[in-house]
C-alpha cells in the first residue's frame, strides 16, 4: 500500500483529486449544497489522501523520491518535484489540517449560502490547498515560483470572499501587495543563485552553494529573509497579517494561519540550512533577533486586540517568532559544528511548527464557530456562551491552553524543547560572551512571551464563554453542527495526543533533522550543563509527556474526590445573592476585555502608544447636563504609523505629481519619448 502511494502515480492522483474538486464545485455552482459538498468532499479525500502519503514518506527508508513529468508537444522543460524528510513532513502538516477543516466546512460555509458563489469558495479552496503541496514539493526554482504565486492568487480570492465589508476587499489587495513585493525578493533568491551556479534545480543548486562569494551568500540570506519572511508575517513585515487573516472564512483562517505561513518557514530551512551547509554565525544572530521580537510583539498587540479572528492573527505572529528562535538556534550550532546542538533545536522549530498548527487552526476555528452564531468578532458583545456552546468552548478551551504551553498539552513540550536550545547557547562557554547575551536575550523575550499570552488567553476564554451574555445574539446563540464539532473535537485530541506522545513525535522529527544535521543515534535529548553536550538517545522529550499526563491525571482526581468529600459531607450550605450595593447585577458589571488588559497596556505604553478618547453628549447642547459619556481605549501599531503609511503617503504624493504629465497631448507624449531616447542613448555612450 506504502509503496503506491509514494509511487509517481500515487504523486499525480494526489493533485489530480484536488483539480477535480476545483472543477466540480464550479460545474455545481448554481446548487450550494452541491457545491459545497463537491468542493468540501474532494478536498477531504485530496488531503486525506496527502496524509497517507506524507506520513508514508516520514517514516519511509528512501530519504528522497524525485519525480519528473514531460509535457507533450511542449517546449518547456520537465517539470521536476522532490519529497524529502523535510518536504514529507510540510505534507502532512498541510493535509491533516486540510483534512479537518474540510470536514469543518462541511456545516461552516452553509451560511454563505444565497449571499455568495459556494462554488467560487470550493474551487479556490481546492486550488489553495494544491498550490501549498506543490510549494513543498518543487525541486525547481521556475516550478516553485509558479507554485508559489498560484498559493498567493488563490488565497487572495479567499481573502476578499467575504467582500459584502469594504475593509475585506482592502485587506486583501494590502496582503496581494505585500505578497507581491515579496515575490520580488524571494525571485532575487534564485536569480542569485542561478547566476553563480548556472542552475535552477534544488539539487545543483546545492551542491555548488558553497562556492559563491561570501558577499553574495550575506545578500541572499537578506532576500530569503524579507521574502519568506514576509509570507510568514514576521515583524515588521507583518502589516498585512492582521488584516487578511480576520477577513477570510474561518476555515481558510485556520488554514491560512495555521499552514500556509510555514511556507515561509519551509523554504527558510530549505536555503538557509540545505542549499547552504555551514552558515556563517550572524545568520542565526539575526535570525534570533527577528523570532525575539515577533514573539514579544505579536503577543503585546495580541493583547490589545477585541476582535477575536484579529487576536488569533497576533498570536500567529508571535508563534513565527518562537519557531525562528529553534531555527536561529539551529544555525548557530550548525556554524559552530554542534550537530547534536543544532539537531535538539531544530527539532524544537519542526515540533512547534507542527503544534502551532494544530491549536492556531483549533482556535480559528472555535473562533469561526462563536462567530457564525453570534454574527460578531467582537468579544465584548460575547458572555456566557458556555452554556450555549458547551462543546466549542470546552474546544477553545483546550487551544487555548495547547497556545499557552500549559502541560500535558502540546504547546508545552515544544516551547520546553525551544527552551533547551537557548539554554545550551547561554551555557556552552565556547561560544564568547556576545552570542550567550544573544541567547539570554531570547531567552528572556520567549519567558516573558509565555506569561503574557496565558494572560492573553485568560482574557480570550473568559470574556467570551464565562459570566453572562453581554448581547442578544450571545444570548441565543446555540451550538454548531456536528461537522464543526468533528472538526474543532479531532484538533483538540490532536494537541493532547501530541502532548503525551510528545517521545515518539521528536524521535519521528529526528529524522527529519537528520538530513541537515546528520548523526548516529536519536532520541531523549539530555542536557548536561558542565559540557552544554546534547545527546540523543531513544527519541524521547526532555520531559515525557506520558508520565506529565499520568501525573497530572492523580492530581486533578485527587482533587475531585477531595473536593466532592468537602462538599458533599453532612454540612449545612447557604446560598445567596453576593452583595451589590443594592442595584440588581447586570451584564455591564463583568470584566471587560477592555479593562483586563489595560494595566498590561499601560506597562508597555512605550511601545504600544495607548490612546484615550472620550466623547460626551449634552442635553440642548448645555455642558453642565450630560445626557451620556463613552470612552475609547486604543492603541498605535508604530510600524504601520511610522513605517508603512509615511511611505504610502509619500508613493501616493509622488504618483499624484507624476499623473500630472499624462496631459492627454500626443505631441507631449512624443516629447517624453525623445528625452527618453536621449538620455539612453547618452548613458550608453559613456
Amino acid at each position: 500500500m506504502a509503496e503506491f502511494f509514494l509511487s509517481q502515480t500515487g504523486f499525480i492522483v494526489l493533485f489530480v483529486i484536488f483539480a477535480l474538486g476545483a472543477i466540480a464545485s464550479m460545474i455545481a455552482r448554481r446548487s450550494d449544497s452541491d457545491a459545497n459538498m463537491l468542493g468540501n468532499g474532494f478536498a477531504i479525500i485530496g488531503s486525506l489522501w496527502g496524509a497517507l502519503f506524507g506520513g508514508f514518506a516520514l517514516i519511509s527508508a528512501n530519504q528522497t523520491m524525485n519525480f519528473a513529468f514531460t509535457i507533450p508537444f511542449s517546449p518547456l522543460p520537465a517539470l521536476t518535484f522532490s519529497v524529502d524528510k523535510l518536504s514529507a513532513f510540510f505534507i502532512l502538516l498541510i493535509s491533516s489540517v486540510a483534512f479537518l477543516a474540510s470536514i469543518y466546512a462541511l456545516d461552516y460555509v452553509k451560511h454563505f449560502y444565497k449571499k455568495y458563489s459556494i462554488g467560487a469558495l470550493g474551487f479556490f479552496y481546492n486550488l489553495f490547498i494544491a498550490s501549498m503541496l506543490l510549494v513543498v514539493t518543487s525541486s525547481n526554482a521556475i516550478m516553485f515560483l509558479t507554485a508559489w504565486e498560484l498559493m498567493s492568487l488563490t488565497s487572495y480570492f479567499l481573502v476578499v470572499y467575504d467582500r459584502a465589508e469594504s475593509k475585506n476587499t482592502q485587506a486583501g489587495l494590502q496582503y496581494f501587495a505585500m505578497m507581491q513585493i515579496g515575490t520580488i525578493f524571494v525571485a532575487a533568491v534564485f536569480v542569485i543563485l542561478y547566476s553563480f551556479t548556472g542552475s535552477t534545480n534544488f539539487s545543483e543548486i546545492r551542491a555548488a552553494a558553497a562556492n559563491i562569494p561570501t558577499l553574495w551568500q550575506g545578500i541572499i540570506f537578506a532576500a530569503a529573509l524579507l521574502g519568506f519572511g514576509m509570507k510568514s508575517g514576521i515583524v515588521p513585515l507583518h502589516i498585512w497579517l492582521p488584516d487578511a487573516h480576520p477577513a477570510a472564512p474561518s476555515h481558510v483562517s485556520a488554514l491560512m494561519s495555521g499552514v500556509m505561513i510555514k511556507t515561509g518557514i519551509y523554504m527558510l530551512m530549505r536555503v538557509l540550512l540545505d542549499f547552504f551547509q555551514a552558515p556563517p554565525v550572524w545568520w542565526g544572530v539575526v535570525i534570533l533577533a527577528v523570532g525575539a521580537i515577533s514573539a514579544l510583539l505579536g503577543v503585546l498587540y495580541a493583547l490589545t486586540e477585541h476582535n477575536i479572528k484579529r487576536l488569533l492573527a497576533y498570536h500567529s505572529i508571535e508563534n513565527i517568532g518562537i519557531i525562528l528562535l529553534g531555527l536561529g538556534s539551529a544555525l548557530v550550532f550548525s556554524s559552530l559544528h554542534m550537530p547534536a546542538l543544532a539537531t535538539v533545536a531544530i527539532i524544537a522549530s519542526l515540533f512547534h511548527t507542527l503544534n502551532h498548527a494544530i491549536f492556531k487552526s483549533l482556535l480559528f476555528l472555535g473562533a469561526g464557530s462563536v462567530i457564525s452564531q453570534t454574527h460578531t468578532a467582537n468579544i465584548e458583545e460575547y458572555g456566557g456562551l458556555a452554556r450555549t456552546m458547551p462543546y466549542t468552548a470546552f474546544f477553545f478551551l483546550i487551544g487555548s491552553m495547547a497556545i499557552s504551553a500549559l502541560p500535558p498539552f502540546n504547546g508545552f513540550f515544544s516551547e520546553w524543547l525551544t527552551f533547551q536550545s537557548l539554554f545550551a547557547g547561554i551555557l556552552n562557554n565556547t561560544n564568547g560572551m556576545m552570542l550567550q547575551w544573544a541567547f539570554l536575550i531570547a531567552g528572556g523575550a520567549l519567558a516573558l512571551t509565555g506569561g503574557l499570552a496565558l494572560a492573553c488567553f485568560v482574557k480570550a476564554f473568559g470574556v467570551t464563554f464565562l459570566a453572562r451574555p453581554r448581547s442578544t445574539h450571545a444570548q441565543h446563540a446555540h451550538e454548531s453542527g456536528i461537522f464543526m464539532q468533528i472538526g474543532m473535537g479531532a484538533l483538540a485530541l490532536s494537541a493532547l495526543l501530541l502532548g503525551v506522545f510528545s517521545g515518539a513525535v521528536t524521535g519521528v522529527l529526528q529524522s527529519v533533522g537528520a538530513t541537515f544535521f546528520p548523526i548516529s543515534s536519536a532520541v531523549a535529548p539530555a542536557l548536561s550543563a558542565n559540557t552544554s553536550a546534547i545527546s540523543l538517545q531513544n527519541g524521547f522529550a526532555f520531559v515525557s509527556g506520558i508520565n506529565l499526563f499520568l501525573l497530572m491525571l492523580i492530581a486533578i482526581l485527587s482533587t475531585v474526590i477531595a473536593s466532592a468529600y468537602v462538599v458533599y459531607r453532612k454540612q449545612r450550605i447557604i446560598e445567596g445573592t453576593t452583595w451589590d450595593c443594592g442595584t440588581p447585577a447586570t451584564p455591564r458589571m463583568e470584566l471587560t476585555a477592555t479593562g483586563f488588559s489595560r494595566t498590561i497596556i499601560t506597562i508597555f505604553k512605550a511601545v504600544l502608544r495607548p490612546r484615550l478618547h472620550i466623547s460626551t453628549t449634552y442635553k440642548y447642547g448645555e455642558s453642565y447636563m450630560p445626557l451620556s459619556r463613552s470612552a475609547e481605549f486604543s492603541v498605535t501599531d508604530i510600524f504601520r504609523s511610522y513605517c508603512y503609511e509615511p511611505v504610502s503617503s509619500f508613493a501616493l504624493g509622488a504618483s499624484a505629481q507624476i499623473k500630472k504629465i499624462q496631459s492627454g497631448n500626443i505631441n507631449a507624449y512624443f516629447l517624453y519619448t525623445f528625452i527618453a531616447l536621449i538620455g539612453i542613448l547618452c548613458i550608453t555612450t559613456l
